[in-house]
Formats: C-alpha cells, sequence, structure tokens
C-alpha cells in the first residue's frame, strides 16, 4: 500500500510538471549501500553495527533556474534481512559545472519494527554528471533516534 502511494505522489508531480511546462527530468538510481546502526548497550558506550546492502528506485528533477531545482526520489533499501523505504525531498544546487550537491529531508518507512515504522532522517548528496543522461554519486543518511540508521550510499542515476 505505501508503495502505491509513493508511485502515485511521483506520477501526480510528473503530471504537475508537464501541465505547469515546469522543465522536469525522470530517472532511475541505484547502487550500494553501507548502514550503520547505533545501539546503546547499558553502560559499555556505542558498539557500531555495519551492514552492507543495496538500493534502487525512482526520482523527479523539477528544475527551479539554471542551478538550482527539487528532486524528490522514492528508494527501496535492502540490508539482509532488514527492508525499508526511502524517499528524500532534495533541494539540489550545482555548485560547478555538472557537478551537483543535494540536502533536505528523508521520510523512512522500516517494514521490520513493529512500532515506530516512520522516522525522519537528514540526508546529504553529491552527484557528478558524466554525461546529460548518467550521473553517480554519494549520499549520507543521518538518523535522529537511537534506532534509526545512519548510512552512506554509493551508486549511479540514469534519466530516462
Amino acid at each position: 500500500m505505501i508503495k502505491l502511494l509513493y508511485v502515485f505522489i511521483l506520477c501526480l508531480f510528473g503530471i504537475t510538471a508537464s501541465k505547469a511546462q515546469i522543465q522536469s527530468d525522470f530517472g532511475v538510481k541505484g547502487g550500494f549501500n553501507f548502514t550503520f546502526f547505533k545501539v546503546q548497550e547499558s553502560t559499555f558506550g556505542f558498539n557500531q553495527d555495519t551492514e552492507t546492502g543495496f538500493y534502487g528506485g525512482l526520482f523527479m528533477d523539477f528544475d527551479v533556474d539554471n542551478t538550482l531545482s527539487f528532486q524528490p526520489e522514492i528508494l527501496y533499501i535492502g540490508l539482509n534481512d532488514f527492508r525499508f523505504l526511502n524517499a528524500p525531498i532534495y533541494m539540489k544546487y550545482e555548485i560547478v559545472n555538472n557537478l551537483d550537491v543535494m540536502v533536505g529531508p528523508s521520510i523512512n518507512y522500516f517494514f521490520d519494527f513493529f512500532l515506530n515504522k516512520l522516522k525522519i532522517r537528514a540526508d546529504l548528496s553529491t552527484a557528478y554528471n558524466m554525461t546529460s543522461k548518467f550521473d553517480i554519486h554519494l549520499k549520507y543518511t543521518l538518523g535522529f533516534q537511537e534506532i534509526t540508521p545512519n548510512g552512506l550510499f554509493l551508486g549511479l542515476g540514469l534519466k530516462l
């Protein structure tokens, strides 16, 4: 049900952009992630547990001007038996030719938690556009709660 809601929202963004004559791009992205779970263990401090996995999903890029755009995404993330959806909403700024920096909040839906399945994280990303259609990106997500994981993502994007 949640997946259908996100697909509907992305389609709505696309329809709105086409009606308003806003320049937009649609694409797919995917790659590897390295997630750092922060678990407090009584009085023994923090134990960093790291998992590796994959991610894949869709993005829309709406131009505001020549260097600024708005980019929502929906990503499916898998870490062994741990699965969740990550939906960042980025403000994207081109700092130099073909190099973008993106920052924004992300809404996360964790399938494996019984309570508090929705969590908010902060995302910081950079992307280098190798061509007009193909980019390589690196992103870091910061969890605000003890059980919300931090993650490092490395992947590729393709505008369709």
